[in-house]
């Protein structure tokens, strides 16, 4: 086998440099089964991706550790990697054996894992959590069982409910520091107050045993012990987060990893909204252990009870628009993270990368969320903190501050541009002028973004020629280096809708033709029978337009009809380039 060359990092891999190790990075995507082009309906695209990871064109990411990774570009087994599958394996038969009712299906089920496993060790090329969920599924579907930790996780959450009515609790949190407080001002004697609870319930959500134990009763010395548990770098990021200083309301997207904890992570998520700001609670799609699933919700009085205020959001794939008004409109918004695994951001649902993307701030707990996020050499495009209990019953805290390349453009800041451009059409109307909005394709064909926004300015300088007294709204102009596909649509959706536009004209095969006519080129094949049809983004604009002129009847709509757009679906994640038509019929693997 071609030798591959040496990886220091996943954030150092990139395609088009070395075929041998293009050819390997393929192949360790399919055997996971991570590859969006194979399985789009599951796998994540490069789009959704970016609105969580800081990627460049040809940078591709790998959802492991930079330990892990490199176990595995080694195509051996390594000691580490053999004791991370030997791990997953005792995992998966302590379930199976605890699970499967009946003997002919638990020997059926081990069997058809061992099978699995085996493979794994001979070929060292799935990253264990992979491996793990691929065993989950087959014993889920087997003894067709929806989620075997139902009633552990009821407990769980019942005995924590039940220790935040003893007297211990009540110690733990509101017992006073040893030392008096120092501050200059009242703001500062009250952050002090407020970092102290949030550091305590911290501390309480990882500690497992208050919900795993069936009697437990700590005595003075372990409280006392936990209470003064220093944590290097808690108050120091906290403060520069969200102390006194600061007149920001997040936006926070927070992470749970246990049944039990989640109680207390709900009291910190309370002091967070206390504190000005806004939660997305994300929760599992389905098993995964005793991790909380957003179907607990519904089973569960412990957790119903304390979530009765949220607003549950049910949509794998809700718009920018709806999350926004959600957002809005409650403090704290429910959601699944789309996953039944250790998270996996190529598995994640398009709610989630939403919620992630809207966030300014992602607390992400747990052992496995540490190690993906922490331990994985990529920049992300949030501010991350994370923070988990070990074996040995040290809690570690780390702060990972997103990629400094990346632009978060707030919502304010995306009202603003749609004003700045409804300014223009209103001052243009009092003078007179016709307004014509022009719908086309900018970024419809892959790798031709740049020649569709020539190919636009061409034929709107045209227009602006040939017609008086008609102002021009061209998009390509108010295209801006960082803006995705959702922002633009966010934005322009407003401009739309505002009643300011007189004719929307959507973009013609003749357009085209005409605009490559004036730059002096002949029509290329990839251009070839093109028209807004093709582009999912005019798809949707095309329902706005309709919508629209129901309600500005003198409105006129241009161009290629509208039963012509509606061959297409939904625009992709973040894309500015079409999701494929699917024919009726077509069968879904």
């Amino acid at each position: 086998m071609p030798r591959l060359p040496a990886i220091n990092s996943v954030a150092d891999i990139h395609t088009r440099r070395d075929p041998y190790l293009d050819a390997w990075f393929l192949h360790f995507m399919l055997e996971n089964n991570i590859e969006h082009l194979v399985n789009p309906k599951v796998n994540a695209s490069a789009e959704q991706l970016r609105f969580m990871v800081d990627l460049d064109e040809d940078q591709v990411f790998a959802p492991c550790t930079d330990w892990m990774f490199d176990n595995l570009l080694k195509t051996r087994m390594t000691k580490e990697l053999k004791q991370e599958y030997v791990d997953t394996w005792k995992r998966v038969v302590r379930l199976i054996h605890d699970f499967s009712g009946d003997p002919f299906i638990r020997k059926k089920v081990l069997s058809l894992c061992k099978h699995l496993f085996q493979k794994a060790l001979n070929s060292p090329f799935m990253i264990p959590s992979r491996l793990l969920k691929r065993m989950l599924d087959i014993f889920l579907s087997q003894n067709a069982l929806q989620d075997p930790y139902m009633e552990i996780k009821k407990k769980y959450n019942r005995r924590a409910v039940e220790f935040m009515n003893t007297p211990v609790f009540f110690r733990f949190i509101s017992s006073c520091p040893d030392s008096t407080m120092g501050c200059e001002k009242i703001q500062d004697l009250r952050w002090e107050l407020d970092l102290l609870e949030l550091k305590r319930f911290f501390c309480l959500s990882t500690w497992s045993d208050i919900w795993k134990q069936e009697e437990f009763h700590p005595d003075s010395v372990l409280v006392e012990r936990e209470i003064n548990r220093q944590w290097e770098g808690f108050e120091s990021v906290m403060t520069s987060l969200l102390g006194p200083d600061n007149i920001y309301s997040y936006k926070i997207l927070y992470m749970p990893d246990s049944a039990g904890g989640i109680m207390f992570d709900l009291r910190i998520i309370q002091t967070f909204i206390r504190l000005g700001h806004k939660v997305v609670l994300a929760l599992k799609e389905g098993f995964y252990y005793d991790y909380p699933t957003l179907w607990d919700i519904d089973y569960d009085p412990a957790l119903s009870g304390v979530l009765r205020d949220a607003n549950i959001v049910q949509d794998s794939q809700v718009t920018k628009k709806d999350f926004l008004k959600k957002q809005r409109e409650n403090r704290i918004l429910a959601i699944s993270d789309g996953t039944r695994e250790r998270m996996n951001l190529y598995r994640t649902s398009i709610t989630f990368a939403r919620a992630w993307k809207e966030s300014d701030l992602v607390v992400a707990k747990g052992s496995g969320n540490f190690r993906r996020f922490i331990q994985n050499s990529h920049l992300f495009s949030r501010d991350i903190l994370s923070f988990y209990r070990d074996c040995h019953g040290e809690v570690h805290f780390e702060f990972k501050k997103r990629s400094s390349r990346v632009r978060k453009f707030i919502e304010s800041e995306i009202m603003a541009k749609a004003e700045k451009i409804k300014k223009g059409m209103l001052e243009a109307r009092l003078q007179g002028q016709r307004v014509l909005f022009y719908s086309a394709i900018i970024g419809s064909i892959p790798g031709q973004t740049q020649m569709a926004i020539k190919v636009i300015n061409e034929f709107a300088g045209y227009m602006r020629e040939r017609m008086d007294q008609t102002y021009i709204v061209n998009p390509a102009e108010h295209f801006e280096q960082g803006m995705d596909g959702d922002d633009l649509m966010y934005m322009w959706e407003m401009v739309q809708r505002s009643g300011l536009i007189d004719v929307w004209r959507f973009q013609t095969v003749s357009d085209i033709e005409k605009s490559f006519e004036l730059m002096g080129q002949k029509v290329p094949p990839i251009w070839a029978g093109k028209d807004a049809t093709y582009s999912t983004g005019c798809t949707k604009e095309m329902h706005i337009a309709l919508d629209v002129q129901e309600k500005y009847p003198e409105m006129q709509i241009i161009g290629p009809s509208s039963d012509k757009f509606f061959r297409r679906r939904e625009y992709g994640v973040g894309k500015f380039f079409d999701a494929n038509i699917e024919r009726e019929g077509a069968i879904k693997s």
